[in-house]
C-alpha cells in the first residue's frame, strides 16, 4: 500500500496560513518575511516557529480558527486527499488546534506540532514536529511513501519519503527541495495525475 504525505501551507493551501493569521495583529508583512526566511532555510525552522507562535497566540484561538476555516485550498489537491483520505496525510510544522478546521474538511490523518490547553484554554506549544519522523511513522503502515512539498523544512521529509514531489503551485520549490526530488511540477492538477500515476 502506498501513502501520500502532503506539507499544508503553500501545497494543499493557497496561502501561508502564518501571515494571513498575523494581520489580525497587524503584523502581516514582519510574519511574511519571518516565513519567507524560514521557507529558504535562512532561519531555521524550530527557531522560526517558536518565535511566529509567541507573536500569533495572542490571537484568539477561536478567531485562529475562524480564519484557518476560511483558507483557500488548492481545489484538485483536497478533492484528491478527500478520495484517498485513508492513504493521505497532512506533514506540517504548523500548530494542531490551529489547523483543525482545515484537516477536518480533508478529512485524512495529520502530523503536526502538538499543543497543550493553559487555564485559560490557550494553546502552549508543547512540541515542533520534525517532518521526517512523520514520514518514519508512515513508513510503518505502507510499502511506498510519496512527499508533497516546496520549502526548506520539507528536505528531511523528502529524504525520509520513497518518492519526493517538489511543487511549486503558490511558491517556486527552494533549490534544497528540488536537489532531493525525484519531480518537480507546478500545477495542482499535474500534480494530482502524477500521484495517480507514482
Amino acid at each position: 500500500m502506498k501513502k501520500f504525505a502532503f506539507d499544508l501551507d503553500g501545497t494543499v493551501t493557497k496561502v501561508e496560513t502564518l501571515p494571513l493569521l498575523a494581520k489580525e495583529l497587524d503584523l502581516a508583512d514582519e510574519m511574511k518575511l519571518l516565513t519567507d526566511l524560514t521557507l529558504s532555510g535562512q532561519i531555521p525552522f524550530e527557531k522560526s516557529f517558536r518565535l511566529r507562535y509567541l507573536i500569533l497566540r495572542n490571537i484568539p484561538l477561536k478567531k485562529i480558527q475562524e480564519i484557518m476555516d476560511s483558507v483557500e485550498l488548492d481545489a484538485e489537491i483536497a478533492a484528491f486527499i478527500r478520495e484517498n483520505k485513508k492513504n493521505c496525510a497532512v506533514v506540517t510544522g504548523n500548530l494542531d488546534c490551529w489547523i483543525a478546521p482545515i484537516i477536518a474538511k480533508l478529512g485524512c490523518e495529520s502530523f503536526s506540532s502538538t499543543s497543550e490547553p493553559d487555564e485559560k484554554n490557550s494553546p502552549v506549544l508543547k512540541k515542533i514536529l520534525d517532518k521526517g519522523s512523520a514520514i518514519r511513522a508512515l513508513k510503518k503502515t505502507s510499502d511506498k511513501v510519496i512527499a508533497v512539498g516546496e520549502s526548506f523544512n520539507d528536505v528531511p521529509m523528502f529524504e525520509e519519503a520513497n518518492i519526493s514531489v517538489a511543487y511549486g503551485g503558490v511558491h517556486k520549490p527552494v533549490s534544497a527541495a528540488i536537489s532531493v526530488s525525484d519531480y518537480v511540477v507546478f500545477d495542482g492538477g499535474a500534480l494530482c495525475r502524477l500521484l495517480k500515476m507514482l
